[in-house]
């Protein structure tokens, strides 16, 4: 996608890391050169802050995320256990089970995202 028809909330990939856009900015073109846009973007998976300086015409890339529905089938520390709801294809993942520790349970179900070959558990359903 070109730069210039992002806006806040949108995804992008930064330094090879899928990340939403938390402020977006834009210069006016000048005398010497193009418009430039000044990215923030918060890692889908790191929680980190990235940064992206480039030409509004530039072509970024964009990740496809896609959202499915898991039952938790087992519970061992950090690591769970997923059995997708479509599919039925069983895979495991690390979440941040302390964050959802009181939604998360043997035999619940959970949003999970899968974007560039990684897994992030985003919510418990129910």
């Amino acid at each position: 996608m070109e730069l210039g028809s992002l806006k806040v909330g949108s995804y992008i990939i930064i330094d090879n890391e899928p990340c939403r856009i938390v402020s977006y900015d834009h210069s006016k073109p000048g005398k010497h050169g193009s418009a430039k846009a000044r990215i923030s973007a918060i890692g889908v998976f790191d929680g980190s802050k990235h940064s992206m300086v480039s030409p509004v015409s530039a072509n970024v890339d964009v990740p496809l995320i896609d959202k499915r529905s898991g039952q938790i089938i087992s519970i061992s520390g950090q690591s769970l256990q997923i059995m997708d709801l479509e599919t039925f294809e069983v895979f495991e993942t690390d979440a941040d089970v302390d964050e959802m520790k009181d939604k998360i349970r043997q035999g619940g179900e959970v949003e999970y995202w899968k974007v560039l070959e990684r897994i992030k558990v985003v919510r418990a359903k129910g």
